[in-house]
């Protein structure tokens, strides 16, 4: 039965399960209220049958119990992302077969006339909720459960199919991995159409009994306050939001600044991830907190795969090595798998943790799997045993003068001069060297930087075929909901 499988959520649990901006919410409440919203899901039915279900809400316990209704229900549920432009949203829905929306009131005016047009039902919270619930069906844990899609950072966002029984992989490994306890309480403002927001803090804070405070955005005075208080034992964001939280407490009074880092320090656990944290920051948030950063590796379609130790080492610019229940392996460009340290290879999982399939695209969803290891695009190197990124196989890796480059390497050796704030770095073709290394940046309030200046300073940093041969100043880089920059966007600017 699904109540035995996700989330482990106890009827009689009067230990707060949520904190929102209406106020706390017991297990046992949070409970009752999924359980009556199926219902009204159901209706009449004895089973949705795996109807896709969309929804627009914030960070709150109505989140929650229309994620959880809807999987109790028997339906597929199809989070999206409260920001997407209309463009967006008609191409999620599209994609996913959707037939009923739940939005948010606020969210109504948005979103009636694009539901009027695609003969969407749009509903609330409320009009759902039934005042009893009777029988839920019972949903295996092969039943598909979700679709989250795809950051589109290299293509169309994909609709990635997650079953039950991954999603509960997904989540035991991470539960006995970062060692979850019911006296956990966390905050919760990253995105909730992201396995990052769903699995990594909601669903495994729901599962172990802890406490979620959600927040429908980032608040960082709020975030401090509540530190200084003690408030939480676990902390997950992205390396911008660690850059945030930097500059942040920079701009604070000294003592009030200190007393901030203390209190982080106090902590039993920080996590970074979604995208490469920055040397530069992983050693900036230990010196101001004591706290050394955990950093992992996921993607939608597996969840986590690999974490750096919650007890031993954590190595700055390593994501470590594979969760329990995952086995990953690295295969260079003839399918050979690489057994050497040292030597680059495309990540490839193998595990219960991996999804069904992209939704309606058996195309895509034929080439992301090779003798039943899911190819996740992602190049690495094992060195010592920790797996160590260089980034995307598509526009991470660039192949220049018969070298392969690593952008997320040249980056973080740029992200360490003292003018800049920001880069990102990528290939163009090039006719002489296949393709050339070139990088945008964003500079610190006040200062200025040539390219003469940026590559007299490279010299003695990096190899000589490492260095930009173009550089270019913004004000900003173009990013997705969860931090990482669309390399796309900045190569269609050039």
């Amino acid at each position: 039965m699904i109540e035995n499988a996700f989330p482990r959520i106890s009827p009689n649990n009067n230990k707060i399960a949520i904190v929102d901006s209406v106020g706390s919410h017991t297990y046992h409440t949070m409970n009752s209220r999924i359980d009556r919203l199926a219902a009204g899901l159901l209706k009449d039915q004895q089973d949705l049958q795996e109807e896709r279900i969309a929804f627009l809400i914030p960070a709150s316990l109505d989140y929650v119990t229309v994620l959880i209704g809807i999987w109790r229900a028997g339906g597929i549920a199809v989070p999206i992302n409260t920001a997407s432009a209309e463009l967006e949203l008609k191409h999620f829905i599209e994609s996913a077969g959707v037939t009923r929306l739940i939005a948010s009131p606020d969210s109504h005016d948005k979103v009636r006339e694009l539901c009027g047009n695609l003969r969407i039902q749009l509903l609330t919270v409320d009009d759902l909720v039934a005042s009893e619930c009777n029988r839920l069906p019972n949903v295996s844990l092969e039943r598909s459960a979700m679709i989250l899609f795809t950051s589109g950072t290299t293509s169309k966002p994909k609709g990635v199919l997650t079953s039950h029984n991954a999603i509960r992989a997904q989540i035991l490994t991470l539960l006995e991995a970062w060692k979850w306890s019911n006296q956990d309480v966390i905050p919760l403002f990253l995105p909730l159409h992201h396995v990052h927001g769903i699995i990594n803090v909601l669903s495994c804070a729901l599962w172990s009994g802890a406490t979620v405070h959600m927040m429908p955005k980032l608040d960082l005075d709020t975030i401090c306050s509540d530190v200084i208080s003690d408030t939480y034992s676990v902390f997950m964001a992205v390396p911008t939001i660690y850059v945030k939280l930097l500059d942040h407490l920079n701009n604070l009074d000294i003592d009030f600044a200190r007393a901030v880092g203390d209190g982080f320090g106090r902590m039993r656990l920080n996590v970074s991830g979604s995208a490469a944290c920055p040397i530069n920051v992983f050693e900036q948030w230990k010196e101001q907190t004591g706290q050394i950063l955990l950093e992992r590796y996921g993607m939608t379609e597996v969840g986590m795969a690999i974490s750096n130790s919650y007890a031993g080492e954590r190595r700055a610019g390593f994501v470590g090595v594979p969760l329990p229940g995952v086995t990953v392996c690295l295969f260079d460009e003839f399918d050979r798998q690489v057994t050497e340290e040292n030597t680059p290879g495309e990540i490839r999982i193998k595990g219960d943790n991996l999804f069904k399939g992209y939704w309606n695209n058996p195309k895509a969803t034929n080439e992301a799997f090779k003798r039943g290891w899911f190819c996740s695009g992602d190049i690495a190197v094992v060195e010592d045993s920790y797996f160590r990124i260089m980034g995307r196989s598509s526009i991470d890796i660039i192949k220049s003068g018969g070298y392969k480059l690593s952008a997320l390497e040249i980056e973080g050796v740029i992200l360490t001069h003292e003018n800049v704030s920001e880069a990102a770095v990528f290939g163009v073709p090039d006719d002489t060297w296949g393709e050339s290394v070139v990088v945008c940046i964003c500079l610190k309030a006040g200062t200025k930087l040539e390219y003469t200046d940026l590559k007299n300073w490279c010299v003695d940093k990096m190899s000589a075929y490492k260095i930009p041969k173009r550089m270019r100043v913004l004000d900003s880089l173009p990013r997705n909901a969860m931090g990482k920059v669309t390399k796309s966007m900045l190569k269609e600017k050039l």
